[in-house]
């Protein structure tokens, strides 16, 4: 009872964080916007923290601060930069307000995308002092392709190693927008071209081109559309760790630390097709030891004897896996590298949903509660505090980059206006301006929307088939 408590509280606790990760952002975005219109002398209405009617307001100094109830951003309601009283709700407008000018809406508008990159520059800061932690695989050697995959059948083997993609070099297995993961599902082409290194028999290593096909993962129709895929695994060390008393790993001479370099004479680069192997009877095992000697064990499965009868009861070898660990490590990327990082990230991501032949589409985006649910599973991870920050970096960037960009509603469409009034001497406005901002509210709702069922179809999921679950095993002996 107590721990289920606990367990509740720590669930409301890491939300609320999220929560006001979220409304950190907003608040600093908008003060940008608020401390540039009272330097440039604009009417202030409202603060407002998230959009629909205030939960809370309190008027502090003739502006009305307040908290709506629709988590999808936050506005400073300044009437003399636009009329944005469809979107903003009703303001109080002084009869004897003068229009700014267009210098100053300009400043006005181009504030807040400010504040957010200077609020980026202030946890990337951070972020080089305490460091980042790291647990991308450094590995680009496949350990495993099933055998009906794109990949075995385009004739990529296990020990490959992959040197480029589509002619993109590649150094890690994961690793944001760089891995071998991340560039095979963000390709464009029908075919994968992967350049790679594939060890001979005589020891040297031959460099090969390969075109593979792809699949994609089935998912639920509430759900995303799944990622491109080729079927391979990355390499991992087969290492022995325990060994259960009794079991046919302790008859056979299985020594823990020892390493499975071949499985029935192949060449083994991760235990998978060890267990599939065992899973079909005896399998004959080449071991290195520590001083890299070399024994061969045959080893025959067992059922434990406490799994006799038991649903989901297979016959087993009787060792646990070692050495599969991937340590964090700790990186201090230096500021400005976090920032132009975050800008090609953003601006790679967008180019991939606008390319024709990617399979990265719209739906791939995520909203509000998808990158919540991003950051609760950060705050729940080792030092998911430092990733919090770095990932503050990049939110804050795109942030910016979204709200300068030159579309009705946001600061850039503001910009745009103001700037147009500086070289064609008059406002641009109207009830055409008026239809173009309605409309486009209404397309970035929609997407709001979409993307919101996308978050939330992702999270909840689907039916999966329940695994029996056994008690740890005995053999007897």
């Amino acid at each position: 009872m107590i721990s289920t408590i606990l367990s509740t509280l720590e669930t409301v606790w890491l939300i609320f964080l999220v929560v006001m990760f979220f409304n950190v952002m907003i608040f600093v975005h908008e003060l940008g916007h608020f401390l540039a219109g009272k330097w440039r002398g604009a009417y202030i209405d409202r603060f407002q923290i998230w959009f629909g009617k205030p939960i809370w307001q309190k008027k502090i100094n003739g502006v009305q601060w307040g908290i709506g109830w629709i988590p999808a951003g936050g506005f400073v309601s300044l009437p003399q930069l636009a009329d944005m009283q469809s979107i903003e709700g009703e303001a109080e407008i002084p009869k004897d307000l003068k229009p700014l000018k267009p210098l100053d809406k300009v400043i006005i508008a181009a504030a807040g995308p400010l504040a957010s990159l200077l609020l980026a520059y202030f946890f990337a800061v951070i972020v080089w002092i305490v460091g980042k932690p790291v647990g991308e695989l450094p590995t680009t050697t496949i350990g495993y392709i099933p055998a009906d995959s794109p990949a075995a059948q385009a004739g990529l083997l296990p020990g490959d190693r992959i040197r480029a993609i589509d002619g993109q070099p590649v150094e890690k297995w994961v690793g944001n927008m760089e891995g071998v993961r991340e560039l095979v599902a963000m390709s464009e082409h029908e075919k994968i071209t992967f350049t790679i290194d594939r060890p001979m028999a005589d020891g040297s290593t031959q460099q090969l081109t390969i075109e593979s096909g792809y699949k994609l993962p089935e998912t639920k129709w509430w759900q995303r559309t799944g990622m491109r895929q080729v079927g391979i695994m990355p390499a991992a060390p087969a290492v022995i760790g325990d060994i259960i008393p009794g079991s046919p790993a302790e008859q056979a001479g299985l020594v823990k630390g020892q390493r499975i370099v071949k499985l029935n004479g192949t060449p083994v680069f991760s235990p998978v097709p060890v267990l599939e192997a065992a899973e079909k009877g005896a399998v004959e095992l080449t071991l290195q030891n520590a001083d890299g000697s070399e024994v061969t064990a045959t080893i025959t499965p067992a059922v434990p004897a406490n799994w006799q009868g038991l649903e989901g009861a297979r016959p087993i070898m009787g060792f646990v896996w070692g050495g599969l660990d991937n340590e964090l490590r700790t990186e201090h990327p230096g500021v400005q590298e976090q920032i132009n990082q975050s800008f090609r990230w953003m601006g790679e991501t967008l180019a991939k949903v606008a390319a024709p032949g990617s399979s990265v589409g719209m739906e791939h985006l995520s909203g509000p509660v998808g990158i919540g649910n991003y950051l609760y599973q950060m705050l729940e991870s080792e030092n998911g505090w430092k990733l919090i920050l770095w990932f503050a970096v990049v939110l804050n960037v795109n942030l910016a980059v979204l709200n300068i960009l030159p579309l009705p509603i946001v600061d850039g469409g503001h910009v745009v206006l103001g700037t147009l009034e500086i070289i064609f001497r008059r406002p641009v406005g109207g009830k055409l301006l008026e239809w173009i901002q309605t409309g486009f509210l209404f397309l970035l709702l929609t997407f709001f929307i979409f993307v919101t069922f996308k978050d939330v179809g992702d999270m909840v999921g689907g039916p999966e088939e329940k695994t029996p679950k056994l008690p740890e095993p005995v053999f007897s002996k």
